[in-house]
C-alpha cells in the first residue's frame, strides 16, 4: 500500500523506534552547529517520535517539537513530557513570531510540501540570527548510493523527491536566510539510526523487515517486485562474495548526507 505525508508517518510510527534512534554523532554535530544559548528555545521540525529532540533536550536546549503525525507525536509524548510537542508543519507551526534562537531539521526536507512556504514560515518564527540546522541528503550524493544496484526504480523515485541545493539555496535566498557553512557527513558504522543508507557498510541490515519497515523509501517508494527481488539478489550477492565488487562501483567523495548551516539575516 502506498502512503504520503501525514499517512506515511501515522503508518510507519508503530515500532519506528526498534531502529530509530538519535545518534549520537548527529545530535553532537547539530550541538555545534546550534552554539546555543543558555535559556533559549529552539525548534525540532519534523521530529517524529521525538528522538533528536529529547537527546539535545536531555543536554540541556529548550524544545518544541512540530511533527504532521499524530502518531509519531503520540509515541513523542509518551517518551517526554518536557518538551512541548505541536501538531503541525513546516508550512504551518502554530505558535507566535521570534521566539526560537534556532532550528534543526533531520532528514524530513523531501516531505515539505511547499518549499518557499516552508522557509518562510521557519523565518518567522525564528529570531533575527537565529541557526537553522538542516542535516539531509542532496541528489548528487545519493546518486552514488549502491543501493541504485539492487532497488533502482525506488532509488530513481528516492532521488527525484529530494530536493536540491539549487533549490534550498533559492528558498533560503527568498526567504531572509544565508548559507553559512555546509559539513559533508560519512555513515559510521556504529551509526545508530538506522535510515536509508545507514546500511552502507553493512548491507544485511536490509535483510531485515523490521529496519525496512523505518525507512520511508522502502516503506512507499518501493513496489513489492522491485523489493522481493533486490533483497533476493542483494542476498545471493552477499552469500556468494560479489558484493564487495558492485560496493566499489560507487564513490562516496561527495559523502553520503550533508549538514546545512542557515542563518536568519532579516
Amino acid at each position: 500500500m502506498k502512503f504520503e505525508g501525514r499517512e506515511l508517518y501515522n503508518a510507519i510510527g508503530t515500532g519506528y523506534d526498534l531502529t530509530r534512534r538519535a545518534d549520537p554523532f548527529i545530535c553532537d554535530r547539530l550541538m555545534h552547529f546550534l552554539s546555543p544559548e543558555k535559556g533559549a528555545f529552539y525548534l525540532d521540525i519534523g521530529c517524529g517520535t521525538g528522538n533528536y529532540t529529547i537527546d539535545l533536550n536531555a543536554k540541556g536546549l529548550k524544545f518544541y517539537g512540530v511533527d504532521p503525525s499524530s502518531k509519531m507525536l503520540e509515541e513523542a509524548m509518551f517518551k517526554s513530557q518536557k518538551i512541548k510537542w505541536l501538531e503541525g508543519t513546516a508550512e504551518s507551526i502554530s505558535v507566535e513570531g521570534k521566539i526560537f534562537a534556532g532550528a534543526i531539521a533531520v532528514l524530513t526536507l523531501h516531505h515539505w510540501l511547499d518549499f518557499p512556504a516552508s522557509f518562510s514560515e521557519i523565518n518567522r518564527v525564528l529570531k533575527l540570527r537565529g541557526r537553522f540546522i538542516i542535516f539531509t541528503a542532496l541528489p548528487e550524493q545519493m546518486e552514488n548510493y549502491w543501493l541504485r544496484h539492487y532497488f533502482p526504480e525506488m532509488m530513481r523515485h528516492a532521488v527525484k523527491q529530494m530536493p536540491s541545493l539549487k533549490l534550498i539555496n533559492q528558498a533560503m535566498y527568498h526567504t531572509g536566510f544565508r548559507l553559512i557553512q555546509t559539513e559533508k557527513y560519512f555513515v559510521q558504522g556504529n551509526l545508530r539510526d538506522l535510515f536509508l543508507y545507514s546500511g552502507k557498510d553493512h548491507p544485511a541490515i536490509y535483510l531485515d523487515e523490521d529496519v525496512r519497515s523505518g525507512i520511508s523509501s522502502f516503506a512507499y517508494l518501493s513496489t513489492p517486485e522491485e523489493l522481493q527481488m533486490g533483497l533476493k539478489h542483494l542476498a545471493s550477492d552477499l552469500a556468494n562474495g560479489t558484493f564487495n565488487a558492485i560496493r566499489q562501483r560507487y564513490n562516496d567523495a561527495l559523502g553520503d548526507y550533508s549538514f546545512l548551516v542557515l542563518e536568519k539575516m532579516k
